[in-house]
Formats: structure tokens, C-alpha cells, sequence
């Protein structure tokens, strides 16, 4: 007899997450497990599939603690492209806040874009931040994040 097979997770990123309240109405609608990670105490709904975790203050804590846990049959919501790039050789589903797909064939660019970004603006160039976030990827989000839950359910993952 196998083992039973462990329910989808997401794991959210949530310090500066615009769409925390979409992944909590998908994830009631569909039956997941969530984590919302910060290193600060936010506001969660009560709700025994959603678990607040508050890391220690310090870079990457939360990223750590999102990398060390997430994997294959898993969601890992984040901006975060180093955290992304964790996620994804790990086996986990990996979305940006706009929808966004970072996968073994997109991850490589967007490290090599943040980091020539990173070095412009270490030399004191001036960059645009991102573009503000709007209807449209909320809506992509949501697109995305349906997607990736219907994937997983067909690949043999279940929901809690």
C-alpha cells in the first residue's frame, strides 16, 4: 500500500504580497493548505488550513523558512527571484503576484535580469522600479493560480 499523498500547499511570501485575499479565496474554493510567511505579525483570516508563520527579523529569513518546506506538489507565491530560483529546483509550482510562471526555462533570465539591475544600481544608475500593480494582474494571478491547482490535482496531488 503506498503512502497517502500530501495535500497542495502554498506558501506565500507575504511581506509585501498584493494578493494574499486571492489566495485564500482559491484555496477555500479548492481545498489547499496555506502559509502565510513574514517576519512580522499580519492579519490572517481564522481558518484551520491557513497557517501564520512569523520568522525572526533578518534577510531571507522568510525565505529560508519557504525553501526549506516547499517542494514538488507545492505553490510558492513571491517576487522574490533568488527565492523564485530555490522554489523552482525544488520541484515547486512558482508564481509571481502577476502572474507569472518561473520555471526551469524562465528562472535563468529573470536571476540574470535582477542581478544586472542590482549591479545598474549599485553603480549609482537610476532604474524604474516595477510598474504599478493593477487589476490585470490580479486577474492574471488568479489565472495562473487556478492553472497550477488544476495541474497538480491531475499529476496525482491531492487537496486537504
Amino acid at each position: 500500500m503506498s503512502a497517502p499523498a500530501k495535500p497542495i500547499a502554498v506558501f506565500v511570501d507575504a511581506d509585501a504580497c498584493p494578493v494574499k485575499d486571492e489566495v485564500y479565496r482559491v484555496a477555500q474554493r479548492c481545498g489547499l493548505i496555506v502559509h502565510v510567511v513574514a517576519n512580522m505579525p499580519l492579519a490572517v483570516p481564522r481558518e484551520s488550513w491557513i497557517h501564520r508563520v512569523v520568522v525572526s527579523e533578518g534577510p531571507d529569513v522568510a525565505d529560508d523558512w519557504i525553501a526549506e518546506r516547499a517542494g514538488a506538489g507545492d505553490v510558492v507565491v513571491t517576487a522574490d527571484i533568488p527565492l523564485a530560483a530555490r522554489a523552482v529546483k525544488a520541484g515547486a509550482v512558482v508564481l509571481a503576484p502577476d502572474g507569472r510562471l518561473f520555471d526551469e526555462a524562465s528562472i535563468g533570465l529573470a536571476l540574470a535580469t535582477r542581478n544586472l539591475m542590482d549591479g545598474l544600481r549599485s553603480a549609482g544608475e537610476t532604474t524604474r522600479g516595477p510598474k504599478p500593480f493593477g487589476p490585470r494582474d490580479r486577474s492574471a494571478f488568479l489565472s495562473a493560480l487556478d492553472l497550477a491547482v488544476n495541474r497538480l490535482k491531475r499529476a496525482g496531488f491531492v487537496t486537504r
